[in-house]
């Protein structure tokens, strides 16, 4: 039986346990966890939403800036819950950390704000399960994995490729196994047109909205709309670009599946080559390439035209002289180099069975929910036992700082050359200072500049 024929007569369930086995996955249930979300859009609430449906959990605390955003999340969260209560809200977060009351805090908010968040929750006693990238910048990251270490909390990045159940098994029975034979090149890209990009009109700034609380630390944009109903991400203000949102993922991906660490040279060219016309300052088209002792990672976007291969528009690809491997968030291929061999095809694995809410659930992205589900009950152990969990801080960093050293290697036009241990660009004075951005008052960086 082929892996198609054998995807196609097991059920999904039989599949993600078939998973469970290569991660850990229980986790002491004594004690119900007091859980807060900073950030309840998109991504918070779904993340929020996975985590009651593994856990028994209470959802305490609420935190976003937008009044409306919020209500909507606690009267999803007041269903969801058993106890059917009502959590308690916030417009600032320093005042839901105040009552340190909480065991978990999940950090859903834009990437400028992920280390202030991140620490402060630390710091009020939580466990943090936190979305990629880590940070806005090099020192947030630096800040945030001393802050773990010193602290002695686990820290779950949202990188959950290393827990989706087609990924899992693919590095076990295909990486792990030696059928690539010698890697000598990966590929990692998104061809996905997803730069927002546009030229709305300023206007008055809501009533329900905080727009000062939502910039914090980052520059004050004259207002235009809602930034963060997906506008954010086409500014280098608040992210790190295309790079930042989805290289991190692939480039995790590919990190965790050849074991590899810190790159040891970063070089990376693009811009707006394209789509001049609005407002949009980060780039539409990037390649970079991470360099490691025996081959290299290149990444490519393009957030316009077609992608190269339309079954995988955001992929990794491991190129080894045995075979190739291409794997995405929902399927996966292995050719081999023998014409005569049989490629070897995985599926996503989907739950609807199980978790049927997930069927009628508002914007979920069905095939994450599975890796979302196993990452939290991932979390969940690291807790438990006080371990480091699969996607822990220290390589989120990694894996963010590597796609924010594209950015400085593209802005400066020069590769880059990073020492984590002394915390430089090796002969770089300007690229160095590139690593700590300045903050708008009166927020303070968490980082050494």
């Amino acid at each position: 039986m082929n892996r198609r024929q054998f995807l196609k007569r097991t059920s999904a369930a039989a599949i993600a346990l078939s998973a469970l086995a290569y991660v850990p996955t229980t986790f002491a249930a004594e004690k119900t966890k007091r859980v807060g979300l900073i950030g309840c859009g998109w991504y918070g609430k779904s993340d929020l939403w996975r985590l009651v449906q593994v856990a028994d959990v209470e959802i305490v605390s609420l935190c976003d800036p937008d009044k409306h955003m919020l209500a909507g999340a606690v009267e999803i969260a007041s269903q969801r819950q058993k106890s059917k209560k009502e959590p308690r809200t916030y417009g600032d977060y320093r005042e839901m950390l105040k009552e340190k009351d909480l065991d978990i805090v999940l950090v859903g908010s834009p990437d400028h704000w992920h280390a202030l968040h991140a620490i402060a929750a630390m710091e009020a006693g939580a466990d943090v399960y936190c979305q990629k990238p880590i940070s806005r910048d090099v020192r947030e990251g630096e800040a945030m994995v001393e802050a773990a270490r010193r602290l002695k909390r686990v820290v779950q990045i949202g990188t959950q490729r290393k827990s989706t159940p087609h990924l899992i098994q693919v590095k076990k029975e295909i990486v792990e196994s030696g059928m690539l034979g010698k890697i000598g090149h990966v590929d990692v890209c998104c061809y996905i047109h997803m730069r927002a990009n546009g030229n709305p009109p300023l206007e008055p700034v809501p009533d329900f909205f905080d727009y000062e609380m939502w910039t914090g630390p980052a520059p004050l944009r004259p207002y235009d709309g809602l930034p963060h109903l997906r506008w954010w991400r086409t500014f280098t203000e608040y992210g790190n670009g295309i790079i930042g949102d989805m290289c991190v993922h692939m480039l995790d991906t590919a990190r965790w599946m050849l074991k590899l660490g810190w790159p040891k040279r970063i070089s990376s060219a693009g811009g707006i080559f394209v789509q001049k016309e609005g407002k949009s300052n980060i780039s539409d088209t990037q390649v970079a390439t991470f360099e490691y002792p025996d081959f290299d990672i290149v990444w490519q976007h393009r957030t316009w035209g077609a992608p190269p291969d339309p079954d995988y528009p955001w992929s990794v690809i491991i190129y080894g002289d045995k075979g190739t491997l291409k794997a995405s968030t929902m399927r996966a291929d292995f050719i081999p180099a023998d014409s005569k061999a049989k490629p070897t095809h995985f599926d996503c694995v989907y739950e609807r069975d199980q978790y049927p809410e997930d069927v009628t659930e508002k914007n979920i992205e069905l095939n994450a929910a599975p890796a979302t589900r196993l990452h939290m009950r991932d979390f969940l152990a690291a807790i438990d036992t006080r371990g480091r969990p699969v996607a822990d801080v220290e390589e989120g960093h990694i894996s963010t700082a590597s796609c924010i050293m594209a950015n400085i290697s593209m802005d400066l036009g020069r590769p880059v050359v990073f020492d984590p241990a002394k915390r430089i660009v090796v002969g770089d004075h300007e690229a160095t200072k590139r690593l700590h951005r300045d903050y708008r008052s009166p927020w303070k960086h968490p980082g050494k500049a």
